[in-house]
């Protein structure tokens, strides 16, 4: 077993493993781990031997948490791109991936504001309103990696927007965070779609342009968070 490509998950007891059909694993004396956080060295000690990746539930979904290999691997693995990693041609490489990167965030960022002013639908009389609201929603939303719905590919990005914002109206403006919801299926999911109703009747005074009275909890929110 120690010589195959094997999924790992660990258990409730701080070192102990388990492959996936229940068998508790021992990894070799020889052997260490790796965290999850350099792909490149990932990749080069994958290449080297077999590995056993820790998987691990986060959410919905099952994430790596870094692998088991042996310890002489890892350490060569690490030199390797510790090395390249020093040479001009990795630097300058580097450095153009990175203004790639910045630039398609950059659009993104800008085409998922513009989508939740769009779903917002502010009355003119609150365009100063809409446009804080959407840049503090694509702030909180759309950093790469933050596993929020702006970064999922799953739904097209005008429903992640109407998504975040729905997010960022339980959170700050109503009693979600402090709401003891009873540990039953479905009453957690049903609880949010009622609040998701009355953010959206907050939302419709700024649609229509009327006056948002002072115990509003967005101009709360928004006065309170941001010194608007």
């Amino acid at each position: 077993m120690v010589h195959q490509h094997l999924i790992v998950y660990p258990g409730h007891r701080e070192g102990t493993l388990y492959s996936e059909s229940g068998e508790k694993l021992t990894p070799p004396e020889e052997w260490a781990f790796l965290p999850a956080g350099d792909a490149a060295v990932t990749r080069r000690v994958k290449l080297k031997s077999p590995v056993w990746v820790v998987q691990a539930q986060y959410r919905r979904r099952m994430i790596s948490k870094g692998i088991w290999a042996p310890a002489d691997n890892i350490r060569a693995a690490k030199q390797d791109v510790a090395h390249k990693r020093a040479t001009p041609v990795y630097a300058n490489e580097r450095k153009r991936e990175l203004a790639r990167r910045e630039a398609k965030q950059n659009a993104y960022t800008q085409e998922f504001n513009d989508q939740i002013i769009k779903f917002l639908n502010f009355h003119p009389r609150y365009e100063k309103e809409a446009q804080l609201l959407g840049k503090i929603i694509t702030t909180h939303a759309t950093p790469m990696g933050s596993g929020t719905v702006a970064r999922t590919q799953l739904i097209p990005i005008n429903k992640r927007a109407q998504a975040a914002v729905i997010a960022w109206m339980r959170h700050k403006t109503t009693a979600y965070d402090s709401m003891k919801i009873p540990r039953v299926k479905g009453t957690r999911r049903e609880a949010r779609r009622d609040l998701a109703k009355k953010s959206i009747e907050v939302l419709e005074i700024y649609r229509h342009g009327q006056d948002a009275k002072e115990d509003c909890p967005l101009k709360q929110a928004l006065e309170k968070d941001h010194n608007f």
